[in-house]
């Protein structure tokens, strides 16, 4: 982490329903990858890389949706992370740049989903999940769709070992729809009572529909660039560093904990959080505002823990404290996170970058977390893989 890196500009679409609006993925990539240029104030041909992420496409779908930025003949990287694909085109544009390969990068993330439960596309092959699944259905009775029931069984043993209640789980969506309803991105922005999200139809373990992300149509994108470069263009006082930043994929504790905690990621994102919090040189106490993969909404009561933000078992006890909201402690997912925001599976990591970026330079408005000096993002994709990065503005 020895050369600094910036991110200079954002930009992302509206999530949306699948079918909600008549647009395709090049349409969403230039929507998104043009506010990002605009927001750096710098033309496409700046860029010397562009890594694009998708999950649900043909091969080189990320040059045709660059391509909607201009010809330049620079390299493009397509990027499929699962849900981590964001974050993890990120990950690649950041690590270009502080490997001083180029001056400025570009990661564009996009999806155009079918509507309902994510489903298979290649039935005559292994799954990637299927060493995940097999190993959780010894634990806990198999059930269907796989996400839903793999962060379910996570709640239910969380629910087990410490105690945590599905009221705390369902407050979790209580906040999260809160927050979208300032957010015009946002595919969701009603707000809706504890008993209207317990009451939702029942999917797993303590998971309601309003508990759970839905599927989204979305593109977002994020302009990183080195030192030299934000002082050439005098962008420092917008510019937003990458402090610190882990991709973390499973370890062997992910099936020796026999675990459903640990099958969903919970060592991963530890781990991640772990690395990041010794390159950026804070601590959890240091943050001011996180966005985190709220998936469902029992991930995020593990991904506090894993963070950090207390030890683990305590969850619940953030969630009663009102610890991850506006007055607590830190704000939690003032976007409304993916439970409210959407989760177009290609788009959320960069989301994420760009609602931090937005809270560090003051610009989130209706949902501005104040005096916010330091935050953090965590993306999260099973089979698997997590990015958490650390930001702080560049002028501190």
């Amino acid at each position: 982490m020895a050369a600094r890196v910036f991110v200079i500009g954002v930009g992302m679409t509206p999530f949306v329903k699948p079918g909600a609006r008549e647009w395709d993925y090049p349409e969403m990539a230039r929507e998104a990858g043009q506010a990002a240029l605009a927001d750096a104030g710098i033309d496409y041909r700046k860029v010397g890389q562009a890594y694009a992420g998708y999950v649900y496409g043909e091969s080189t779908s990320g040059q045709r949706a660059v391509y909607e930025l201009g010809l330049t003949g620079i390299p493009v990287v397509n990027v499929n992370n699962n849900c981590s694909t964001g974050a993890s085109a990120l990950f690649l544009a950041a690590q270009a740049v502080r490997g001083g390969t180029v001056d400025c990068a570009l990661a564009l993330g996009f999806e155009k989903m079918q509507p309902g439960s994510l489903g298979t596309t290649y039935d005559d092959r292994e799954q990637p999940l299927m060493r995940h699944l097999l190993a959780l259905a010894e634990l806990q009775e198999f059930a269907m769709p796989p996400a839903p029931y793999m962060f379910g069984a996570a709640g239910l043993e969380h629910m087990e070992r410490f105690g945590t209640t599905a009221e705390q789980f369902a407050q979790i969506a209580v906040k999260n729809h809160r927050h979208s309803e300032h957010n015009p991105y946002a595919q969701f922005r009603d707000v809706y009572t504890l008993e209207q999200i317990t009451e939702s139809r029942a999917i797993h373990g303590p998971l309601t529909k309003l508990q759970c992300s839905p599927t989204s149509d979305g593109a977002a994108a994020v302009i990183v660039a080195g030192e030299d470069f934000v002082a050439a263009r005098d962008l420092a006082d917008r510019a937003v560093e990458i402090t610190g930043q882990a991709m973390v994929t499973d370890m062997e504790s992910t099936f020796a904990d026999q675990s459903a905690l640990s099958l969903v990621g919970a060592q991963m994102s530890r781990a991640a959080a772990e690395q990041v919090y010794a390159q950026a040189g804070i601590g959890p106490d240091d943050l001011d505002v996180i966005e985190l993969h709220d998936c469902f909404s029992t991930n995020e009561l593990l991904t506090y823990e894993a963070l950090g933000l207390c030890a683990e078992g305590e969850g619940g006890r953030l969630v009663d404290d009102g610890a991850t909201t506006y007055g607590g402690r830190w704000v939690v997912n003032p976007s409304g996170g993916l439970i409210s925001k959407g989760h177009p599976l290609g788009a959320t990591g960069l989301a994420q970058t760009a609602e931090m970026t937005w809270q560090l330079r003051g610009d989130a408005e209706g949902r501005q977390v104040g005096g916010a000096r330091a935050a953090l993002a965590h993306n999260i994709g099973l089979g698997g893989a997590v990015v958490v990065t650390a930001f702080q503005p560049a002028e501190r």
